[in-house]
């Protein structure tokens, strides 16, 4: 039988009832730029449950302070963040679906101002902070960038710490999924890019360099990660600057083959940010799903071990389903669609006549949401 995308999916000793994967979408809403969760973030992941998807994740969550994009972002660097999720992660459960977390760190893009506020990189005087990248060069922003600190040894091994500690209090807070955060030019993909990467000591240079410590990272996640709980790493497949050297999508195939024997239970594929020279392809429908079918067929490890999910453009059910019918992906990881309609799933089950696959709330029964 042709998989769909409402046949349901298990990863590791976790099932997901559909292949519908809420993206991970900053939501810039912690008050007091705490990175605690808010009722904002409550309503924002409990309606995309109550909309039947498969999968609801959480922002970028940031591992420490520093790691922020914006000073309002979520974090999870104490128990008070793990006791604000709880009960964000037991009402998604309660809908059926998996509760899921991007752990992640933006380096040097880190410390800028929330979009409908500019966006702007914040000096430190201004409530931002000193950012920290493999290198002392700042993201070449159009304003002064804040200042930028090259990672010494003793700064890796707090990072990397500091997401295995995260992990561990995602896992307390009732997270199913964890996802390593290695894409869109924030720390991780900093490291694997020789955009960005030139340090000259065992964390740079060659591919073999400049992948190691995300893979550090990736196992000391796994290693607290319980092994019936899917582990994901979302990349970048290309920085999109082909006039020079840069991470690519066969770069990405043999990082997608390391991650795998590292126990990443799927690879989420993206691409960009690293740099705003980049020439990003038309933005039409589905205008990345290309290099995650990429990935996935140059990966001696996929299909069978390592999941693709596949994001970017996915805008109507009939697309999300063809990208599963057709094997380019396992799951179909959709951002800007679920702001426009939080019941994506339920509407994309009338859409493809599978109405029997998802339950509707019964407290929304008279609307005939449907």
């Amino acid at each position: 039988m042709t998989d769909d995308l409402f046949t349901s999916l298990t990863l590791s000793e976790t099932t997901l009832p559909n292949r519908v994967m809420v993206s991970p979408m900053c939501q810039y809403s912690c008050d007091d730029r705490d990175g605690l969760a808010t009722d904002w973030h409550f309503q924002h992941l409990a309606s995309r449950a109550v909309g039947g998807a498969g999968v609801v994740m959480t922002e970028a969550t940031a591992v420490e302070p520093r790691g922020r994009i914006s000073p309002e972002d979520l974090g999870i660097w104490s128990e008070e963040h793990t006791d604000a999720l709880e009960g964000s992660t037991e009402f998604v459960r309660e809908q059926g679906s998996v509760p899921a977390i991007q752990l992640a760190h933006a380096g040097r893009k880190a410390a800028t101002a929330r979009p409908w506020e500019g966006g702007d990189p914040l000096q430190p005087d201004d409530g931002g902070w000193e950012t920290v990248a493999p290198t002392d060069e700042p993201y070449p922003y159009e304003e002064d960038a804040p200042p930028t600190r090259a990672m010494t040894e003793a700064d890796l091994d707090d990072v990397r710490e500091s997401f295995a500690d995260a992990a561990r209090r995602a896992l307390d807070a009732g997270f199913e999924i964890a996802e390593v955060h290695a894409a869109h030019g924030y720390l991780l993909h900093e490291f694997l890019s020789p955009v960005t990467n030139t340090r000259e000591d065992d964390y740079g240079g060659d591919f073999e360099s400049r992948i190691r410590f995300p893979l550090e990272v990736v196992e000391a996640v796994r290693e607290v990660w319980p092994a019936e709980n899917p582990l994901f790493v979302r990349i970048s497949a290309t920085d999109w600057l082909p006039d020079r050297e840069s991470w690519t999508v066969d770069q990405s195939i043999r990082f997608a083959e390391r991650v795998s024997e590292a126990g990443v239970d799927l690879l989420d594929v993206s691409c960009g940010g690293i740099h705003p020279d980049q020439q990003v392809p038309s933005g039409g429908p589905g205008y990345q799903i290309r290099y995650g079918r990429r990935v996935r067929e140059g990966c001696d490890a996929a299909p069978e071990e390592l999941q693709i999910g596949a994001v970017g453009g996915i805008t109507t059910p009939e697309q999300a389903d063809s990208l599963v019918r057709n094997s380019r992906a396992d799951l179909a990881i959709v951002g800007r669609e679920h702001l426009r309609d939080p019941y994506f799933t339920l509407h994309a089950a009338q859409k493809l006549g599978r109405e029997d696959e998802v339950d509707v709330p019964p407290q929304y029964y008279r609307a005939n949401i449907y």
